[in-house]
């Protein structure tokens, strides 16, 4: 799949996270210290809203069960069996672009 525009940088601030439709699919757009990130927006353990939550440094909590994801890797620090799936993200010039995994 190739990537897709989705947003600017300006948009999202430092520290947030803000969900994106995305060819049918919804993401969430996480904005950190290191830079911009993507994972589906869907928890794998109720379904919460993760563009919802807090963004707490590169870790995403949600908000109904307070469940964490790494946004970078998608992977949840207090148990490596559970992720959420993450997307590739660019910024070029004044774009931000994803690649939506499989």
């Amino acid at each position: 799949m190739e990537f897709v525009e989705i947003a600017h940088p300006s948009e999202l601030p430092v520290g947030r996270a803000r969900a994106y439709d995305v060819n049918g699919r919804t993401i969430a757009l996480y904005h950190t210290a290191q830079g911009f990130f993507a994972t589906d927006n869907t928890c794998p353990h109720r379904g919460g809203p993760l563009a919802e939550g807090d963004l707490i440094g590169n870790e995403i909590n949600c908000p109904w069960h307070l469940w964490g994801f790494d946004v970078a890797t998608g992977l949840c620090p207090g148990n490596p069996e559970i992720r959420v799936t993450a997307h590739e993200v660019r910024v070029v010039d004044d774009r931000v672009l994803v690649r939506l995994a499989s």
